[in-house]
C-alpha cells in the first residue's frame, strides 16, 4: 500500500470538535460618520447544539481589538446603525417560561448604556433598514388576519398557538422556500420615526406602508433612501400557470402610497441600491430563461427625475453579486465572480469597470467610507473564512482589521490547476493539498463538485469544507466546470440545458489533470458533490466506474420527478423540458452503476425534495449495477436527517455528516476500516 505522508498536527480542522468551536463572522456594518464598524460572530452555544451569534465592534483604524457588544442567550442578528451613531439588531430574550420568542427590534445607544426594545411584533422582527441622514427606519414583520392590524394579528397568532393549528390555505404558488413553509402570515413593511420616544422607554409606533400585500413582499429585498422617505423594494406579482415574477416598487415612508418603477415581463428585477441624493435606483435584471438560453444578469439604473432606465456597463460580461454607491454619488463599487474569486469592480459613467482588488480572494458586505477613500468588506477565499478589512479604492491595498478571533491555520496549501476541455474552452479549479504530499508519498484525491449550478468554488464554506479531509490525508479538487460564473455568458451557455454533457466532460478533464500531478495517487479517487453538485455525482457514477467511491448529498435523481415537486418548480421548467428531464436524468443509467454510493439527504428539504433521496436509494438497491444481495446486504449507504433541510446546519448533526463521509471514503478509497460515531447506535 501507498505510504500516506505525515498529518499535518494541530490545526483546528484536525479534531471535528475543534472545527465546530471556531467562531464565524458575517453581517458587517459601518456607522454613517464612519467611525464604528459592527460584525456578526457566530460560536457554540454551552451544549454545543447550536450557534449563537453575538456583535462585535471592530476598529475601522485596525490598531485596536474588537470589542464584543452584545451577550443575549439567543444571540443577536442584523446589525445596523442609525444616522445618530446607535445600533440597531434584532433579538430574542426568552424567559423561564417559553424558550422560543420572535425576534424584537432592540437599539444600543452610542453613547453608552443597555440595549432596550424599539419595536416588536407577534410575527417578530425579521429584517430592519434605518436612514443614514435621519432618524428613520423600515422593518419586516409576518402578519396575519383579514386586516392586516396588530389586533388582529396577535388575536389570530394566539389563538392558532392555544388551539394547535398548523393549517395553511394557500390561493397561490409557491407555498414553501429552500428550507420553510410560506404562510399562514405574509410579510409587510412597518416604519416608524425613531427619535425620542424609544430614549424615554417608549416604543414608536409602527405604520404599516404595504397594508394586505399578498405574497408580493415574500423574500423580497429593499433599499430605504438616505433621507428615510422612500423605500424601493422587489416586488413579487403572480403570472400564468403557477409562475411568479419581480417587479420594482416604490413605497413613501410617511403616507404608504405606492409605484411601479419598473416592470419588465421578460426579466426578474431585484437588489435595488439607491444612490444618496434619492435621484437614482441601480437594481439587477435577471432575464427569464427559455430551454435553449440561460439567464443574463445584468446592472441597470432607473432615474427617479426623467423615469428612464439604462444599463450599466452594457458589454460587461460578468455577473455583479453586490452593488453600492460610492458616497457622492459618482460610481459604483461591485463585485462579481471572475475565474474562482470575487473581486470588487469599480463602475462609472462611460468608463469600462476596473478591478479594484487584485487578489484571489472574495469580497462581500462591502461598507463605504464617508469620505469615499476608503471601502470596508468582509473577504474570504478557499485559503481564509471571511474576516474584516480595509480597502483603499485607488490603491487596491488591503489591510486586515481585528477580529474577534486569529485566522485558523491550514493544515496543507492552496493550488491551482488548468486545462483545456474537449472543445477548446480554458478549464480551472482550486486544488488544497495536504502538508507532505510528494511525489514519494501520493495521496486519494476527492473530486467535489459546487452547487447551483450557476455557482463558483470561489470562497470558504463552512458547510463543504475541503480542510477537513485535507488533514486526513485527502487532495480536494474543487472545479468551475460548464455553468459556473465568473467566466463569462458563453461559459455558462455550453451546459444550459445540457447538464448531463459538457459539465461532466469537464469535471473529468480537470480531474485528469489532477491526477495527472505527481503528488496525486490516479488509483485512490472518489467524488462528491451536494444539490446540483449532488446531481453531477449522480450523473458520474451512471457513466464513469474511475472513482472509487460517490458521496451524493441533497440530489437531483429523477428529474421529471424533481421539476415539479421542488419549491420553484416555474424557475426550473424554464429550462428543464420534457425532453431536457429525459435526456439528462440520472436514474435513467441506474443499472450502469457499479460503485459505492453514500446517498444523504433531509426531511425538510424543499428545494431537493426527499422524494429525490429515497428513490435513489430504492433504485440502488434494486436496480442498480451494485444491487443490495440476496441477504439485503449493501455497499451503499443512507444518511438520513429527519429534522434537517436541504443543508445539515445543527452542529452535532454536520459533526455526524463528516464523520460518516470519513468513515465511508476511508473504507471504499483507502481500504481502512474508519469506526462509525456511537452516537448512531450502530
Amino acid at each position: 500500500m501507498t505510504a500516506i505522508p505525515e498529518l499535518h498536527a494541530g490545526t483546528p480542522f484536525d479534531d471535528l470538535d475543534d472545527y465546530l468551536a471556531l467562531g464565524r463572522i458575517g453581517s458587517l456594518a459601518l456607522s454613517a460618520d464612519g467611525r464604528r464598524l459592527v460584525v456578526a460572530q457566530s460560536t457554540l452555544g454551552e451544549k454545543a447544539t447550536k450557534y449563537v451569534t453575538a456583535l462585535w465592534e471592530i476598529d475601522p483604524t485596525g490598531e485596536f481589538a474588537a470589542r464584543r457588544l452584545t451577550r443575549g442567550r439567543s444571540g443577536e442578528s442584523n446589525p445596523t446603525f442609525t444616522s445618530d451613531g446607535d445600533l440597531l439588531f434584532t433579538s430574542s430574550r426568552p424567559t423561564q417560561d417559553e424558550d422560543d420568542l420572535p425576534d424584537d427590534l432592540w437599539r444600543l445607544p452610542g453613547r453608552g448604556g443597555e440595549a432596550v426594545v424599539v419595536a416588536r411584533r407577534g410575527g417578530g422582527i425579521t429584517g430592519v433598514r434605518a436612514a443614514r441622514c435621519a432618524p428613520r427606519f423600515v422593518v419586516t414583520t409576518g402578519v396575519l388576519g383579514r386586516s392586516g392590524e396588530s389586533a388582529d394579528d396577535e388575536r389570530v397568532r394566539a389563538e392558532r398557538k392555544e388551539k394547535k393549528v398548523s393549517a395553511i390555505l394557500h390561493t397561490g404558488y409557491p407555498i414553501r422556500y429552500w428550507d420553510h413553509d410560506l404562510g399562514p402570515d405574509v410579510p409587510h413593511l412597518l416604519s416608524a420615526p425613531l427619535d425620542a420616544l424609544a430614549e424615554n422607554g417608549q416604543e414608536p409606533e409602527l405604520t404599516d406602508l404595504t397594508p394586505m400585500p399578498g405574497p408580493a413582499l415574500r423574500e423580497a429585498n429593499y433599499a430605504l433612501s438616505d433621507d428615510g422617505a422612500f423605500v424601493v423594494t422587489s416586488w413579487t406579482v403572480p403570472g400564468p400557470l403557477a409562475s411568479i415574477r419581480n417587479i420594482l416598487v416604490r413605497v413613501d415612508t410617511e403616507t404608504g402610497a405606492r409605484t411601479v418603477l419598473v416592470d419588465d415581463a421578460d426579466a426578474d428585477l431585484s437588489d435595488p441600491v439607491i444612490s444618496p441624493d434619492g435621484r437614482h435606483v441601480v437594481f439587477t435584471r435577471e432575464s427569464h430563461a427559455t430551454p435553449d438560453s440561460a439567464p443574463r444578469f445584468t446592472l441597470h439604473r432607473y432615474s427617479f427625475d426623467s423615469g428612464t432606465v439604462t444599463e450599466v456597463a452594457p458589454g460587461w460580461d460578468r455577473w455583479a453579486t453586490s452593488v453600492v454607491w460610492l458616497s457622492d454619488g459618482s460610481g459604483l463599487l461591485v463585485t462579481a465572480d471572475d475565474r474562482g474569486r470575487a473581486p470588487i469592480f469599480l463602475l462609472r459613467d462611460g468608463a469600462d469597470p476596473t478591478r479594484v482588488t487584485t487578489d484571489d480572494c472574495a469580497y462581500t458586505d462591502l461598507q463605504v467610507a464617508p469620505d469615499g477613500s476608503t471601502v470596508f468588506a468582509l473577504r474570504a477565499s478557499y485559503a481564509a473564512p471571511p474576516h474584516p478589512v480595509r480597502i483603499d479604492i485607488t490603491t487596491g491595498a488591503v489591510s486586515l482589521l481585528k477580529a474577534p478571533a486569529d485566522l485558523p491555520e491550514l493544515p496543507g496549501t492552496l493550488t491551482e490547476v488548468e486545462t483545456v476541455a474537449a472543445d477548446g474552452a480554458a478549464l480551472r479549479a482550486w486544488l488544497a493539498v495536504p502538508t507532505g504530499a510528494s511525489a514519494h508519498a501520493p495521496v486519494p484525491l476527492a473530486l467535489w463538485v459546487h452547487g447551483g449550478p450557476l455557482g463558483s468554488w470561489n470562497t470558504w464554506s463552512w458547510r463543504w469544507n475541503p480542510w477537513l479531509l485535507v488533514a486526513r490525508g485527502y487532495a480536494v479538487l474543487l472545479p468551475d466546470p460548464a455553468l459556473s460564473t465568473g467566466y463569462g455568458q458563453e461559459f455558462v451557455e455550453r451546459g444550459w440545458g445540457k447538464w448531463g454533457k459538457a459539465p461532466f466532460t469537464d469535471l473529468m478533464a480537470i480531474t485528469d489533470a489532477a491526477v495527472a500531478l505527481p503528488e496525486i495517487d490516479e488509483r485512490r479517487t472518489a467524488a462528491m458533490g451536494g444539490s446540483f453538485g449532488g446531481y453531477m455525482a449522480n450523473w458520474i457514477a451512471g457513466h464513469t466506474d474511475r472513482f472509487k467511491a460517490i458521496v451524493t448529498h441533497a440530489s437531483l435523481w429523477a428529474l421529471d420527478q424533481f421539476g415539479p415537486t421542488t419549491d420553484a418548480a416555474w424557475y426550473w421548467q424554464r429550462e428543464m423540458t420534457p425532453e431536457m428531464a429525459v435526456e439528462n436524468s440520472p436514474h435513467l443509467y441506474v443499472a450502469d452503476i457499479v460503485t459505492p454510493m453514500l446517498v444523504i439527504h433531509g426531511d425538510k428539504d424543499f428545494r431537493v425534495p426527499i422524494g429525490e433521496g429515497l428513490r435513489l436509494w430504492f433504485e440502488l438497491l434494486s436496480e442498480s449495477g451494485l444491487p443490495a444481495d440476496d441477504d439485503g446486504r449493501t455497499e451503499h449507504r443512507f444518511l438520513y436527517f429527519p429534522d434537517e433541510n436541504h443543508w445539515i446546519l445543527t452542529p452535532q448533526n454536520a459533526k455526524v455528516w463528516y464523520q460518516v463521509v470519513l468513515s465511508f471514503l476511508s473504507e471504499h478509497v483507502r481500504g481502512e476500516d474508519v469506526p462509525l460515531p456511537e452516537i448512531l447506535g450502530r
